[in-house]
């Protein structure tokens, strides 16, 4: 007899087990066994399959981690167990006398045996199952009551949403640490850059944020973690030893931390403190301490809580990476976008294992926040590679002739004037094209694609060229002869001949590129397009002043200033010229002039997000500006289409609260085609 074809109930059940079990690999086990687009088509057949029969739904299908409706506030939600703080060890010594109280407590000489786990610096949370399916999360709040952020906890895929067990308990709290790790971090803050959003300060806010979304779409977009830590309410038919119950979790789909370890005493768990701080900058997460649980739970109820936290559990904060020591000047420093950083020079001190001397004090606004003067006495932190910084002055201290700090009137490495811009914490050398601090920048924008677009001018060779006195400014570029490239690293006869020939290539240009690729702080693409298409030739907009820039759409007093402010550099005119006398060139005015049949688009706005299969995001935005329209970053109500790719961001979602027009790239292209 042939064999029966499994009912749609039966296929479902099994796709869902498949989904399930592939999350469980690429999210808790970093060990994928299907390609994303295998993964894909398993959830594509599924939803196909619930679409065609409702009533398989369940709320614990794969299909259904995002669909929650937008929240106006979160609920509260009390915790069957407290979620209790705990107590902290900073030196060698308050582990020790832990160590002896519980052992007093217990009448015991023997050293106890503990958990010892890294303390993760991210957002705890309290997970409800019921017979093994998750029906609540919560924040931890008071330690009391949370907020409930269930529907956020269920777009984390390192969430199960059903446990992996054929007897879970009736009910079962689940402790745990919601983490964003570092190289999700830096993905997600250049996705952000890249879509014109302000990137995160660091892991945790971004985390904490996150799952405080009142939208729950939101918060699947962004690459959070669970880290099981314990069990609150429910664990009483768990194994005795706390270890041993971490290997239950690891069983019913969650991830543990691969640097918990059973550890025996207070020398157990000082040997492990001091192993984490060694491998610290290794980790793919930030840790600010230790965490040690006396490991047998039958003894927890026996040494019980004070109001605040547990007797048997300790958290041993890692060491400041900070140290005392004398600001000996301030200096100015130029970076290669221009903008000066006053840095404080150091007597030389050691923190956290490297010799400082230097430390960033980031802008004028930060000095005088922090009152930071030559001679004071400083603390000094540094955290992995980051630059160190000076973090607060010991004011008692204070030499009597100690004066406060001022920004140089003019750039110390050109003598170019310095700026702020209104609305800028930063000031900034407007000698841009001709600083010598600003030069790898300046060569590097101005080659790019979007500006004069030399190919094969890479950041390597450029550095080759500066590094050789070869090039001084991008005027230099325009006189570089294959001769002048012999020697350079992989600059054979043809690829210095292609070179060559791309740069004299990029002499015939566009206005609009030639503005941007100046690198006028404040000015993009889009208001170096309307530049352009404004006074539609450089003389008269290098001779206009601040009220006459201010005419150009879109183009208000920051931008005008900081425009006027770049062409009344003595320098940057003589570079401007040489340029010029260089043979770089655009269509006059008249001949690039057009009609409103060459313009269809002017006056209309549109914002691109996602990427596009047949067109570069570049392509799409140079196919709109041709035909008059403007492409901005963001959306607002002035924002006539939103272009829509693959994947996108955030800005869909806001174009369909503000009733924006969505294109997708077919649409895009039957609008540019019309």
């Amino acid at each position: 007899m042939a064999d029966e074809k499994p009912t749609p109930a039966e296929r479902a059940a099994s796709l869902r087990r498949q989904i399930e079990y592939h999350n469980h690999r690429y999210y808790v086990l970093d060990d994928p066994q299907i390609s994303d687009r295998e993964y894909d088509q398993l959830l594509k057949v599924l939803e196909s399959l619930e679409a065609e029969h409702p009533e398989l739904v369940t709320a614990y299908s794969p299909t259904q981690r995002v669909g929650a409706q937008p929240q106006s506030a979160f609920e509260s939600a009390r915790h069957g167990q407290p979620m209790l703080s705990l107590a902290n060890a900073f030196e060698a010594d308050d582990v020790e006398e832990f160590d002896r109280r519980l052992r007093e407590a217990l009448g015991t000489s023997a050293p106890p045996g503990y958990v010892a786990e890294p303390k993760l610096d991210g957002v705890s949370i309290n997970l409800t199952y019921e017979n093994g399916h998750l029906v609540r999360a919560a924040t931890r709040g008071d330690g009391q009551v949370g907020e409930d952020i269930t529907a956020n906890a269920r777009t984390i895929r390192s969430i199960p949403l059903t446990l992996l067990s054929d007897e879970p308990p009736p009910r079962v709290e689940i402790r745990g640490e919601v983490v964003i790790r570092r190289r999700d971090f830096d993905k997600l803050n250049n996705q952000r850059m890249a879509e014109d959003e302000r990137p995160f300060a660091n892991p945790r806010n971004a985390a904490a944020g996150s799952l405080r979304q009142l939208d729950a779409r939101v918060t699947a977009r962004r690459p959070l973690t669970l880290f099981a830590f314990g069990i609150g309410e429910g664990g009483e038919q768990l194994p005795r030893y706390h270890f041993d119950c971490l290997d239950v979790l690891r069983r019913w789909g969650f991830r543990v931390n691969e640097r918990i370890e059973r550890v025996t005493g207070a020398a157990g768990c000082l040997d492990y403190h001091q192993r984490l701080i060694d491998d610290r900058d290794g980790l793919d997460y930030e840790v600010d301490g230790a965490v040690y649980k006396l490991d047998d739970r039958a003894a927890w109820q026996q040494l019980g809580a004070t109001a605040r936290a547990p007797r048997w559990a300790l958290a041993h904060k890692l060491p400041a990476r900070e140290a005392t020591t004398t600001v000996e000047r301030i200096s100015p420093s130029v970076g290669r976008t221009g903008v000066i950083t006053p840095v404080a020079e150091l007597s030389p001190v050691e923190v956290g294992g490297v010799v400082v001397s230097r430390a960033t004090l980031h802008n004028l606004d930060e000095v005088h926040r922090k009152d930071v003067r030559a001679g004071d006495t400083v603390m000094v932190r540094r955290a992995g590679d980051v630059i160190p910084e000076v973090t607060s002055v010991v004011t008692d201290q204070r030499p009597a002739d100690a004066r406060p700090w001022q920004m140089p009137e003019r750039c110390p490495v050109c003598d170019s004037d310095v700026v702020r811009i209104d609305d800028e914490a930063a000031h900034r050398c407007m000698g841009g094209l001709y600083c010598p601090a600003q030069r790898m920048g300046a060569l590097m924008h101005f080659v790019s694609r979007r500006a004069m677009d030399i190919d094969g001018l890479g950041e390597k060779l450029i550095e080759q060229l500066v590094a050789t006195e070869r090039v001084h400014t991008v005027v230099d570029l325009y006189h570089l002869r294959q001769a002048d490239l012999r020697g350079l690293e992989r600059m054979g006869e043809k690829s210095s001949h292609n070179l060559i020939e791309a740069i004299d290539q990029s002499r015939a240009t566009t206005l609009g590129r030639f503005l941007y690729a100046l690198g006028i702080s404040q000015v993009g693409e889009v208001t170096a397009e309307g530049l352009a298409r404004h006074f539609g030739d450089l003389d008269a907009l290098m001779a206009a002043d601040q009220p006459t820039l201010e005419l150009v759409p879109d183009v208000g007093p920051v931008v005008a200033e900081s425009i006027r402010r770049f062409f009344e550099q003595p320098h940057n005119q003589a570079v401007i010229e040489g340029l010029r006398d260089a043979g770089v060139h655009w269509p006059s005015p008249a001949a690039s002039s057009g009609g409103e049949a060459d313009q269809p688009l002017a006056g209309q706005t549109f914002v691109l997000t996602g990427s596009l299969s047949g067109l570069t995001r570049d392509e799409a935005r140079s196919a709109i500006e041709a035909r008059g329209g403007k492409v901005t970053g963001s959306v607002s109500g002035n924002t006539d289409y939103v272009v829509v790719g693959e994947d996108p961001g955030s800005k869909r979602d806001k174009a369909e609260s503000l009733g924006v027009t969505l294109l997708d790239e077919a649409g895009l292209r039957e609008l540019l085609e019309r």
